[in-house]
């Protein structure tokens, strides 16, 4: 069998240092290579060498964020980010795939991560597509440029109206219509697919949770861990059937949530 192969990309030394050495103390037999915390260095590095299982990636880098070494190295690797977010959420958002560890980190944290990331690697082989989705997330929030539909035009019994799209908490699909459903609860039928929402919505709010439904963040009141590594979201307007989201599409709420 092939010895696992890691990289830790860390701005910060010490830290680093401290990860190798919790890496090598729980799973002596990896082979870990250190590379200097910046995005220039890090692509070299991944232009020349083969790509490691795993990467662990400190999201705040010496010369940029973690987005665009993953748009410039496009890793074949699954990535574990390490972090100095606010604990509460990374362990609210931590399931399956990709992980988060908060600095400093702990080893027991460490291994839970490790362990998800062997479990995945045994059943899935999927690393190009997460990559691809990774890169499709991230560069879409920090597109701050392109612009995006805010109003619905509707049509009533007797009249047409406007519906804003900031008063909207969700979208769902039944029988291949389209319902907008508004905070106040009130359901409206749009004359567009999910998927052709998706492409007019802005990825900073709105999330595709499965394939019948479309979420606002604003709209979302709590996750709920469900059985085989998926979630269960509760939204406000109550939805009629549960909101569940798949264990794929899991590492993609929790980089949308965590922005």
């Amino acid at each position: 069998m092939n010895k696992i192969t890691a990289v830790i990309i860390e701005d910060e030394i010490p830290a680093a240092r401290r990860l190798n050495k919790i890496i090598n103390e729980i799973r002596p037999e990896w082979q870990v290579t250190i590379l200097p915390g910046s995005v220039e260095k890090s692509v070299e590095w991944f232009n020349k060498n083969p790509h490691p299982d795993i990467v662990f990636l400190d999201i705040q880098l010496t010369d940029g964020i973690s987005f665009t070494f993953i748009e410039q190295a496009r890793p074949e690797s699954t990535i574990i980010f390490t972090t100095a977010y606010d604990e509460y959420a990374i362990r609210a958002f931590a399931v399956n795939s990709i992980d988060y560890l908060l600095k400093p980190i702990d080893s027991v944290r460490l291994e839970e991560a490790i362990a998800k990331f062997e479990h995945l690697t045994t059943k899935y082989l999927v690393q190009e597509q997460k990559t691809t989705d990774l890169i499709d997330i991230l560069q879409n929030i920090a597109n701050p440029c392109k612009k995006y539909r805010t109003r619905f035009l509707i049509s009533g019994e007797d009249k047409l109206f406007t519906l804003q799209v900031e008063d909207i908490a969700y979208f769902y699909s039944e029988n291949k219509i389209t319902f907008a459903v508004t905070k106040q609860n009130r359901e409206h039928i749009i004359d567009l697919s999910l998927d052709r929402l998706m492409e007019q919505l802005n990825p900073d709010i709105f999330f595709r949770s499965s394939r019948q439904t479309v979420i606002s963040i604003n709209a979302i009141e709590r996750i709920e861990s469900y059985f085989l590594g998926k979630a269960i979201l509760h939204v406000k307007p109550p939805f009629k059937d549960k909101i569940i989201v798949s264990r794929d599409k899991l590492p993609q709420l929790k980089l949308w949530l965590n922005y």
